[in-house]
């Protein structure tokens, strides 16, 4: 219900930005609603046209809707899903020494979807964490910017800037949640600084439940070629060992995977992106990460 993506920069890796180091952000991204919930009608359509008669009519939004063929689509936020994925996002947060929580959304104008899940994530940070969380309101009014030791900082900013944000400031934001489609925006952006989707992990987790899985798709027209670059799903792989528990052997596999892009041995994506650098086969690469876990531990 919930989906994750942690997002940091390997040293080795090429990046079409200066300091891509600076990007270690990892974001939470509701999983089930907004408008990848499907609520929607095509133009044309008997449906469309009885929800486009129930907006004018009971509704009453006579100029909301123009004449002619009209696609409409429904956009649930709702309490408990929101709730819940800011609760993790705060509680991972707490767990991992994170600074801060930044609640993205575009509330200035869907005032009642984006701008609800804005309310009831403060609602989260307010009611049930006490002295771990400050909001960045308080923290201005009350401790003139310095924020408590061991405090987690809540703060929300506007979609579109903070797209601005994660290139110009990037590293003042640390953990983020936020709704569907701006969690798929935000990470694929965050993902194009430290060197594309073929480095960016991800997870969906619910209560109990995790699935690792990298953020790009499955590129069936590279099946059977042993030629892609698998460093996404195996760091998913590291994300899984994470939810597990299994911190030391996490922390193994990123240091065994940056070892080996560090060296020059990688896959044809970032070879031909680098100087006197090695191309590797699928298959090779993830031997040489395999070489490199027994090296290290």
């Amino acid at each position: 219900d919930v989906y994750k993506r942690q997002t940091y920069h390997l040293d080795g890796v090429p990046s079409p930005v200066k300091e891509p180091e600076k990007m270690d952000m990892v974001t939470f991204r509701e999983n089930t609603e907004d408008v990848y919930a499907g609520i929607e009608w095509e133009a044309g359509t008997d449906e469309v046209e009885q929800v486009k008669a129930f907006v004018e009519d009971e509704m009453g939004d006579d100029d909301v809707i123009h004449d002619g063929p009209v696609g409409i689509g429904v956009k649930p936020i709702t309490e408990f899903g929101t709730k819940r994925l800011v609760r993790r996002a705060i509680d991972y947060a707490l767990e991992h020494d994170r600074d801060s929580v930044t609640l993205v959304h575009k509330g200035n104008i869907m005032k009642f979807t984006e701008g609800q899940f804005r309310d009831w994530g403060y609602e989260v940070a307010n009611e049930e964490y006490g002295d771990e969380v400050i909001t960045e309101d308080t923290l201005w009014e009350e401790r003139d910017g310095e924020a408590p030791e061991d405090a987690v900082v809540v703060n929300d900013r506007i979609a579109d800037n903070m797209l601005q944000q994660i290139l110009t400031r990037t590293d003042e934001y640390d953990v983020v949640a936020t709704m569907n489609l701006n969690g798929d925006y935000m990470s694929d952006a965050c993902g194009a600084q430290i060197g594309g989707l073929g480095i960016a992990p991800g997870a969906n987790f619910g209560d109990g439940r995790l699935l690792a899985e990298p953020v790009h798709g499955s590129a069936p027209k590279y099946e059977g070629q042993d030629k892609v670059n698998p460093t996404a799903m195996i760091l998913s792989g590291r994300m899984m060992l994470e939810y597990m528990g299994w911190d030391d052997a996490a922390d193994l596999v990123r240091d065994a995977v940056e070892e080996t892009i560090s060296s020059g041995k990688v896959t044809y994506d970032l070879e031909r992106q680098l100087d006197d650098a090695e191309k590797l086969a699928t298959s090779e690469f993830a031997d040489e990460v395999v070489a490199n876990i027994e090296k290290l531990s």
